[in-house]
């Protein structure tokens, strides 16, 4: 009987989980929703503006000091609370482009997302990437249309866009009441009701205060007017006939999105946006792995034993114990503190004793865990990108994709004399793969640091001032595409210009300088396959 009340408590534990990662063009509000989140679980007193300037706290989710000064998000951040008797995992993922890579692995880690629109311009290009990936990943997507409080697109155009420019459904669970400075509330369509908002601070620090009315009471009318009241059931009628009705397996599949229309800034719609992502969104799923003999296998999230895998590591969160942290993604079973596990990668046991729980740069110690949790260890070493850690051992998650660097520079220190605290800078940033470190193939000549984008270079530098005391030098190298290669290396035939060079997991890869001598190797070499991306 006991056994039977544990798997009981086992199963609501992983079940009441969400772990979602929010996506979005940079400066369409992704790290502001996130900031309000923690507002509404109470894990916030008064929210924090993205920039923390004027005497404005800094948004909690942005704990690295460049992302306060630029404000914005250039690593991902991981953050648990509870919301509503709900225990939420977010992941606050980098929205610039130049970052994508860390965006990616963090996408694993997530069993849905909340894909952030600005209303006055639609659907963006980082946008579009990244729901590319939630698609490939079969990530079921829930469209938050932010900064209804200002000038914008119309709301049936922005949700056409989604439709056309993403190649999905889209269902409107709530419909604005106004737009721009005349942006009241939303209109509830499951309930029926009208919610209508009401500041109670600046700039959003504090939650809004919410009425509801049906949409013929005679509150609406004197609040909107009758013109504005006719035209709003005119729209929500036309929605009515010609929109898509909303399907929750035909969401968890992919093939629609919900829609919701808010302010993240000012809060107007945020609560219900959150009251029925926690109805909506999945519990942790089960993922596939690779077993030993090359079959592949699911990983049931409540009936398999402890596993996770490693999709992140970052160092120097607190410069106090200047140590790395290995973020784990528990994928079944319950986690407990000073848990010995397999890791497989390394063929031997290890301890887990120094277990976290994140919000932001702030840890607290964990004792216990489940699966759909993130989970922040001390990393002594002995853990990289992808690794696959378990109780029963003989399997391995799907590995981490890796996307082919654009940029290419010789790196240096300006003082000799530190080369020691260089060295160790460089080792770290490239466990993080914040940056990649490539070598030449024949050995000969110095190390290359690759990038997919120049704004990688410039946090590595700050970085290693910043966490390392040392000032570098940048000399960008003449290549501007690359690609890993697949076959027999005696028998690549190369053009003049390009260089060979291994990567951290000595896989060769081919720099080009332009894509027409990319396009002209390919043609010469039609049985080596070169690839932009290695999974």
């Amino acid at each position: 009987m006991s056994d039977a009340l544990t798997q009981q408590q086992l199963n609501d534990q992983i079940n009441k989980r969400r772990t979602f990662a929010i996506i979005s063009h940079p400066d369409a509000g992704k790290t502001t929703l996130t900031e309000k989140l923690l507002l509404y679980s109470g894990m916030l007193h008064t929210a924090g503006m993205v920039r923390g300037r004027k005497g404005r706290k800094a948004a909690t989710s942005d704990w690295m000091a460049m992302e306060q000064e630029r404000g914005i998000s250039i690593t991902a951040s991981a953050m648990q609370f509870i919301y509503k008797d709900t225990v939420i995992n977010v992941l606050d993922t980098p929205g610039h482009e130049d970052f994508s890579e860390d965006t990616y692995r963090t996408l694993t880690a997530a069993d849905c997302a909340i894909m952030v629109i600005d209303a006055a311009k639609g659907v963006e290009k980082q946008t579009r990437k990244l729901f590319e990936v939630c698609r490939l990943r079969r990530i079921p997507v829930l469209t938050f249309i932010n900064k209804m409080d200002m000038p914008g697109l119309d709301p049936l155009d922005l949700m056409n866009e989604v439709e056309n420019v993403l190649q999905i459904h889209s269902s409107a669970i709530n419909w604005p009441i106004g737009t721009g400075r005349e942006f009241k509330g939303v209109y509830d369509r499951p309930t029926k009701e009208c919610l209508i908002f009401s500041k109670t601070s600046v700039g959003g620090a504090q939650r809004a205060d919410v009425a509801r009315y049906p949409i013929d009471s005679p509150e609406i009318e004197a609040l909107l007017g009758a013109a504005e009241v006719n035209k709003l059931k005119q729209e929500l009628e036309l929605l009515d006939m010609a929109g898509n009705a909303f399907n929750h397996d035909d969401f968890l599949a992919g093939s629609v999105t919900p829609v919701f229309f808010a302010s993240a800034l000012t809060n107007f719609g945020v609560e219900p946006f959150f009251d029925a992502f926690v109805d909506l969104a999945p519990p942790p799923q089960a993922r596939v792995a690779d077993r030993n003999n090359g079959e592949e296998v699911l990983i049931d999230p409540i009936t398999h034993p402890f596993s996770a895998y490693v999709f992140k590591i970052q160092a120097n969160m607190d410069k106090r114990h200047r140590d790395s942290m290995a973020f784990l993604r528990v994928c079944s079973g319950k986690f407990e503190r000073d848990l010995v596990v397999k890791h497989h990668r390394l063929g031997r046991e290890v301890r887990l004793s120094r277990p976290h729980g994140m919000v932001a740069g702030e840890r607290t110690t964990l004792d216990t865990g489940f699966a759909g949790d993130i989970i922040g260890v001390i990393n002594p070493g002995v853990f990289s990108v992808g690794d696959t850690i378990s109780l029963s051992g003989g399997f391995n998650f799907k590995p981490l994709p890796k996307f082919q660097p654009e940029i290419f520079a010789r790196v240096n220190p300006k003082d000799i004399g530190k080369r020691k605290a260089f060295d160790k800078g460089v080792l770290q940033l490239t466990e993080e793969g914040a940056i990649q470190l490539l070598r030449p193939y024949d050995l000969s000549g110095d190390l290359i640091f690759a990038a997919v984008g120049q704004l990688q270079f410039e946090v590595m530098q700050y970085r290693l001032r910043d966490e390392y005391g040392v000032e570098t030098l940048v000399n960008n190298l003449p290549y501007h595409c690359s690609a890993w290669l697949l076959g027999d290396l005696k028998t690549f035939q190369k053009t003049s210009s390009a260089m060979i060079v291994r990567d951290r997991n000595e896989h060769p890869i081919v720099l080009f300088g332009e894509p027409w001598e990319k396009q002209y190797a390919i043609k010469q070499n039609p049985d080596h396959q070169l690839v932009d991306l290695l999974a």
